[in-house]
């Protein structure tokens, strides 16, 4: 065992007289913990909330729009050849605009998607949405969001009048299904309708407004992107624009990613307000230990191990409560994860549980954070003991 952490050891696990530095000690300790706890499950969380809401989008929507202001109306031919292309699983005509739902007394404005239910169900998870694991969409039907339908009191079976406001057609449909994909923005103000009638709703005729397409990777979204405005430029006659899933949702991703690095940053803060009390710790110490220093170096210790005994105990301290937080942290991720005791306001938030994803590079990043600030701390009161000079230790005594 080497000399300096013998020594350590001793101090600072062996506090029998000095009650007070041991106090001071387990404050820091625990100050460490909690905030290393802290920081594990809060970027759990926004983590999980990351995840989730992109397995949803991803779920809910195609992973490539195309779309035309002026409509499209090759898109047969169009569909074909984007099938050919790498990195393409399928594709699906869309028909989307704004209308108004009215129901007894009560009106809502929606959007509305006119799908091919068969082709729908290859593009998006919408049937792992829709009651009876199935889009049911025949002539004159439609399947609304749970939330609108709980917001209006609507079941299936209930007659309910769509307003276009761009022609001004008024339609009778009835509600064939109801989906719910958990998140409330979506399933309070999405409906789905055939394509056909969407297409005499709307007035686009034979056009289709979109294109959607689902990707075998979706992460490589952006690369398919530019592999289709090149294949694409012989459709001039119709200008086409494309956006993937993640350029229509940046900003809600963008303020996603700040909000992470925001509490990421003001919980550090924890650890760092903890290594200040060992900072403390350790200048007590020093100045308790002044006789056994000036010994210390009376007998041939060097600054050098002298500045190392302190600093082996400002990181026993450390590390004992970055272990303790990983710990803890840990276990209340596996709890919050299994047991889903904590709800959401749906109103509020997208989805309605709060969800937890641990990973192990988190925790690594998090742990390192924590114990280089706790070796930072222990810098300047090691760098005082060891320049004490011992014959100044030693006068009094």
């Amino acid at each position: 065992m080497h000399f300096e952490f013998f020594i350590s050891r001793r101090y600072f696990l062996s506090l029998q007289k000095e009650r007070f530095i041991s106090i001071i000690s387990l404050i820091s300790c625990l100050g460490v913990a909690i905030g290393v706890m802290a920081l594990i499950v809060v970027i759990a969380v926004m983590t999980g909330f990351d995840n989730d809401l992109k397995n949803k989008i991803i779920g809910t929507n195609p992973q490539i729009v195309i779309h035309s202001e002026e409509g499209i109306s090759d898109y047969p031919v169009l569909l074909k050849k984007l099938k050919t292309l790498p990195g393409i699983k399928e594709a699906a005509p869309y028909v989307s605009g704004q209308a108004y739902l009215y129901y007894k007394d009560k009106v809502l404005s929606l959007n509305i998607k006119g799908v091919d239910p068969s082709v729908e169900e290859r593009v998006t998870r919408i049937k792992e949405y829709v009651n009876g694991s199935r889009l049911i969409l025949p002539k004159g039907g439609i399947v609304l969001g749970k939330e609108l339908a709980a917001v209006l009191k609507i079941d299936v079976g209930d007659e309910v009048v769509l307003s276009s406001p761009v022609i001004g057609l008024n339609t009778s449909f009835r509600v064939s299904g109801i989906f719910h994909t958990g998140m409330y923005d979506y399933d309070l103000n999405l409906a789905f309708i055939n394509i056909q009638d969407a297409q005499k709703f709307f007035g686009t005729g034979s056009f289709v407004t979109q294109i959607g397409l689902k990707l075998e990777n979706p992460y490589q979204a952006p690369k398919t992107k530019v592999l289709l405005e090149q294949e694409l430029m012989a459709f001039k006659e119709t200008p086409l624009h494309i956006r993937t899933w993640m350029e229509i949702n940046k900003n809600f991703f963008a303020a996603l990613a700040l909000e992470k690095l925001a509490m990421f940053v003001i919980l550090t803060l924890i650890v760092l307000v903890a290594c200040f009390n060992i900072v403390s710790t350790l200048i007590v110490m020093v100045v308790e230990k002044t006789k056994d220093i000036g010994i210390l170096k009376a007998i041939g210790a060097t600054q050098t191990s002298v500045r190392k005994i302190f600093r082996i105990g400002g990181l026993i301290i450390g590390f004992t409560g970055t272990f303790f937080g990983i710990i803890s942290g840990i276990i209340l991720c596996l709890l919050l994860k299994k047991y889903q005791f904590i709800q959401l306001p749906k109103d509020i938030y997208y989805i309605d549980k709060l969800p937890v994803d641990l990973r192990m590079s988190d925790v690594g990043l998090i742990a390192v954070c924590a114990f280089l600030i706790t070796f930072l701390a222990t810098l300047y009161p090691a760098s005082k003991a060891a320049k004490m000079n011992p014959v100044e230790a030693l006068r009094y005594e």
